[in-house]
């Protein structure tokens, strides 16, 4: 009796760009969860499809592969799970995606997956633009060759859904056949598998053999059981890559004969569309230019598109913080409230607009397939640099978020190129850095407009290219110390262009977003009740004295009511817990034109960057006596006790831009590179550089201003 389909797990496969995202997300809508394959810190999205009343499917999305043999991580992670009948993550199907304009390359992992002796549902996408373009595929006749279930599908019109479904519905039906055994292993082949079919645990030949031949990194085999597969291998001359080879060739040999005459191209003349647009985009001269102006649209849409519903947000968090203090009894846990983790929230969340607009475009350019063509065109400047052109993706994806940028580093099969991404992806300015910015650059840029510009729009585009160019120049200094032997080589398709589906799109800036506002949430939510404690309570004595300190100062100037508040507060935060922690930093940073507040945001900056904003958001609001939690009005108004002067200038807020474009201030970024590395040496090689370039420039600029 078979088991209950709902308990089945099905694996969406497919090439890179080859739509099976889009399909993910066309069947499982909202009902997905993202986190990680156990062990790895590849990304698995996981969702519900209900069959129907009665059944449903979990479907894993997995990383785009090109094969079983793998020549990235990402693509381990594929092999590693689909040669390991006993993975908590082992399919019990899979439903095989393939993009019809790149049909016969994508054959082979197909082959690959049937042998495995998993029941396999093929479902070609991209109906409407095969449609357009002419080209027809015979999918009754390619069902029959190929032994397996076959539907055209359309992301755009959710045509044959109901297809998809009753086909997913049917790989579990106790009388379906199946036929495998599209490669035969030759005699050396069966020699080894025989011999350790017993300590290895495999369902079909094939699968056994590929436990073979990757039996060095594979995991879950034992360390013993690797040294004897490898000695054995040496004494009957069993060679790797030259097997494989070869079986590679036959399968494309046999496949190829199957597929004659199923797919009929387009017959009119001229190029196609696609071909014609990527003329201009892929340009040597053009296409740079292009990247440049959507890269300076990006810039002035985050900063003018988000400044009204900005304002809204923060109006309200006002509100509410203001209502706090009204309506209900001073006490401390009314202090915590507002005038710890509302401001502390606040002072992030408001950047939310900003955060949704940067996705939103990025989410476009990939969905419409511009991404591609990004990594092509850049795939030659990148090696001057000592990287190649998938670099360009994760430094690209590094203005997102520094974590997943260098996680998708492993697609870049060769180790030096691999690392020196790696080591000057976090130079590229993240999204966390925005809320940071935002709030500098306002005291730093007047706000005039340049012909059709932002004069701060355009400051912030000067930031990010800072660190482009910062990291172009580190990544040309590590080709030079870093070495390695080896070449790579870049293989990649290049999608057909397509009209971004919104759903898609909305997905993947609802993952995004939520991933920025709860992840940062949680920690600005523990952050902000320390520092609201730290900056609230001081050592014995010390409040009470700083109190009295401040009300006999304002006697002696004639200060006002309101003005002796503000005096008291100041002096009271001064002498709390957390300004004795930034007076005992303070001469460190003080060549930089920072105070001891300052100090206290690069310190919790350590957690996430965007904290700096909440963090100055609970400083300024503790004691305060004005019923405003804008925090750069707060900051506007800080004084200079000493000189008179105000505390943002011009000259510090540049100093502090500058030494955010480069310090590395993110403890999940130090995290991700260890793990990607294996070691501590290259995160605190990072650490160390970073932070002495910021020190640098930022000393630069704030002597060179002041």
């Amino acid at each position: 009796m078979a088991k209950k389909i709902s308990k089945y797990k099905i694996a969406l496969i497919g090439n890179p760009n080859s739509g099976k995202t889009s399909l993910f997300n066309s069947l499982t809508g909202m009902h997905q969860h993202v986190a990680n394959f156990p062990g790895v810190t590849v990304d698995k999205k996981t969702g519900i499809l209900k069959i129907d009343k009665e059944l449903t499917v979990s479907l894993i999305d997995f990383p785009g592969t090109y094969s079983l043999y793998p020549n990235s991580d990402d693509e381990k992670v594929v092999a590693e799970i689909l040669t390991n009948p006993n993975d908590k993550d082992y399919p019990d199907a899979v439903i095989y995606i393939i993009d019809p304009f790149d049909f016969k390359r994508q054959m082979l992992l197909l082959t690959q997956l049937q042998d495995l002796g998993l029941p396999v549902l093929v479902v070609l996408t991209m109906k409407d633009l095969a449609s357009k373009q002419n080209i027809k595929i015979n999918t009754k006749k390619l069902s029959e060759q190929i032994h397996s279930p076959v539907i055209f599908f359309s992301n755009k019109t959710k045509e044959n859904i109901p297809e998809i479904k009753s086909g997913i519905k049917n790989l579990f039906k106790d009388n379906y056949k199946f036929e495998s055994g599209y490669y035969s292993l030759n005699p050396v082949e069966k020699d080894i598998v025989e011999k350790y079919k017993d300590k290895l645990s495999f369902n079909t030949e094939y699968q056994g053999l590929l436990q073979i031949h990757h039996s060095k990194w594979l995991k879950y085999i034992p360390k013993n059981l690797k040294e004897k597969i490898n000695d054995y291998k040496l004494s009957i001359g069993f060679n790797d890559i030259s097997l494989q080879i070869q079986e590679t060739l036959e399968r494309y040999r046999i496949f190829n004969k199957k597929i004659r005459g199923i797919i009929n191209h387009r017959k009119n003349s001229g190029k196609a569309i696609t071909d014609k647009i990527d003329d201009i985009v892929t340009n040597k001269i053009a296409g740079p230019v292009i990247f440049f102006v959507l890269m300076l649209f990006m810039f002035q849409a985050i900063f003018s598109w988000s400044e009204l519903p900005m304002e809204w947000l923060e109006n309200g968090f006002t509100i509410l913080s203001n209502y706090l203090k009204t309506n209900f009894s001073q006490n401390w846990f009314t202090g915590l409230l507002a005038d710890g983790i509302i401001p502390g929230l606040a002072g992030v969340l408001v950047f939310i607009p900003q955060i949704f607009l940067l996705f939103l475009i990025i989410g476009i350019m990939e969905e419409v397939g511009y991404m591609s063509r990004v990594i092509f065109m850049f795939d030659d400047l990148m090696r001057k640099f000592g990287m190649n052109g998938r670099s360009m993706i994760s430094l690209i994806s590094g203005g997102a978020c520094a974590v997943p940028a260098i996680m998708s580093t492993r697609t870049i099969n060769n180790w030096k190129e691999r690392l020196i991404t790696i080591m000057v992806t976090p130079l590229i300015s993240c999204s966390a850095r925005i809320p940071v910015y935002t709030l500098l650059v306002v005291f730093a840029v007047p706000d005039n407009d340049i012909w059709i510009f932002n004069s701060r729009g355009l400051a912030l585009m000067g930031l990010y290219s800072m660190g482009i160019l910062m990291a172009l120049i580190s990544s040309l200094v590590m080709k030079y110390i870093i070495k390695t032997k080896g070449g790579s080589y870049l293989m990649i398709s290049l999608p057909e262009y397509k009209k971004p589906i919104i759903k898609n799109i909305g997905l993947y800036v609802k993952e995004k977003v939520g991933a920025f506002v709860f992840g940062a949430g949680k920690i600005i939510l523990l952050v902000s009740i320390a520092l609201w404690f730290l900056a609230s309570y001081g050592p014995p004595g010390a409040m009470d004295e700083a109190r009295t300190q401040a009300i006999e100062t304002g006697v002696k100037r004639n200060l006002n009511k309101v003005q002796i508040q503000n005096l008291i507060a100041a002096e009271k935060i001064e002498h709390s817990y957390i300004g004795y922690l930034g007076k005992s930093i303070e001469p460190a940073i003080k060549p930089l034109g920072f105070d001891w507040k300052i100090g206290i945001a690069l310190i919790t900056s350590f957690a996430a960057r965007e904290i700096f904003v909440g963090t100055m958001a609970t400083i300024y609001s503790v004691g305060s006596t004005e019923d405003n939690l804008k925090v750069s009005e707060q900051m506007s108004k800080d004084v200079n006790l000493q000189t008179g002067e105000k505390t943002y200038n011009s000259a510090v807020a540049w100093s502090l831009l500058i030494f955010y474009v480069f310090a590395l201030q993110c403890m999940s970024t130090i995290a991700v590179v260890r793990k990607e590395t294996g070691s501590w040496k290259w995160p605190l090689v990072q650490f160390l550089y970073m932070g002495g370039l910021a020190y640098f420039f930022s000393f630069l600029i704030y002597n060179f201003l002041n």
